[in-house]
């Protein structure tokens, strides 16, 4: 095994564990104690219909997700972002908190860095074995 592949190996399991931790944590603290308050800066669209807690929870997630996309992405007109922000058009980020904020971004952060060292660790693992 080459000694760059090895270096690529353990940083993007590092970068997979602390990514882990990370989701566990801010997911945990927005949902046990911050996502009443988030419901209620944000006003999805969709709480208009039922309560946050009726929906299944992959709608849950897509809502804080927009959340996500909305904090992170304001001024974006492509795809995801795109909807996210006409559904949240009269939510302005920078207004909001940062204790409801950051667990969103450590929530889908996470995750979306989590799945790049998901990769790369694979691919690592492929690389060293042949």
């Amino acid at each position: 095994m080459s000694e760059y592949i090895a270096v690529a190996l353990t940083f993007s399991f590092s970068l997979f564990i602390a990514c882990s931790f990370v989701f566990v944590i801010s997911g945990v603290y927005l949902f046990l104690f911050k996502i009443k308050e988030a419901n209620q800066l944000y006003k999805h669209p969709y709480l208009r219909e039922k309560n946050f807690n009726q929906f299944t929870i992959s709608i849950r997630l897509t809502i804080v997700l927009d959340y996500f996309l909305r904090t992170l992405f304001s001024r974006t007109n492509l795809w995801f972002a795109k909807n996210a922000n006409q559904l949240l058009s009269h939510v302005d980020p920078k207004e909001l908190p940062m204790s409801v904020r950051w667990p969103i971004v450590g929530l889908w952060g996470s995750c979306i860095i989590g799945l790049v060292s998901m990769v790369t660790l694979w691919a690592t693992l492929i690389l060293g074995s042949k």
